[in-house]
Order: C-alpha cells, then structure tokens, then sequence
C-alpha cells in the first residue's frame, strides 16, 4: 500500500521540506497507519453500540449556586457614562 503514496506531493501540500529518508520513512509510517486502518475495518461491530467516551467515568460537577454578588454600582462608578445600570458606548453602526 505504501507504493501508492505520493510522498513528495504531500509534503509540498504540508509546506514540508523532506529528504529522501525522511519521505522513506513517512512513506512506511502512512503505509502502516493504512494497514492498521484496513485490519480495523475487517473487524465485525455489528449490534455494538457506539460509545461516547472509552471510559466509564463520570462527571463529578460542583453544584451550580450563586458563590458572588456582582456589584454593578462600584463597576459602573469608572464609566464614562452609564443610564439605567448599563454601558453607554458611541453609536458605531448607523
């Protein structure tokens, strides 16, 4: 499989300069990854369900409660202008 991998043609497409052992070895690395890929379709999944995550773990989630007040009126004290607790900014789009 790895005789039908354009190597230098990949390698221009990544912007990578290889030498001619470093495509040998590019060429053998993507020929095995191929291979592997091709043993690992040949494996039969029907009636197996897909899973989310490889690991039975769960989340452990703090619980979800206000912690801090936001004091709105010391924020909005450095301002330049604010009116009824919001920014006032420049109009930009007409």
């Amino acid at each position: 499989m790895a005789d039908n991998i354009n190597i230098p043609h990949l390698a221009r497409l990544a912007r990578l300069s290889l030498d001619d052992a470093a495509q040998a070895r590019a060429a053998d690395d993507l020929g095995n990854i191929i291979d592997m890929i091709d043993v690992m379709q040949a494996i039969p999944t029907d009636g197996i369900e897909p899973m989310a995550h490889p690991l039975d773990a769960t989340q452990r989630l703090r619980a979800d409660a206000v912690t801090e007040q936001v004091e709105r009126a010391i924020f909005q004290n450095v301002a330049p202008e604010t009116a009824d607790g919001y920014y006032l900014v420049p109009r930009v789009v007409e």
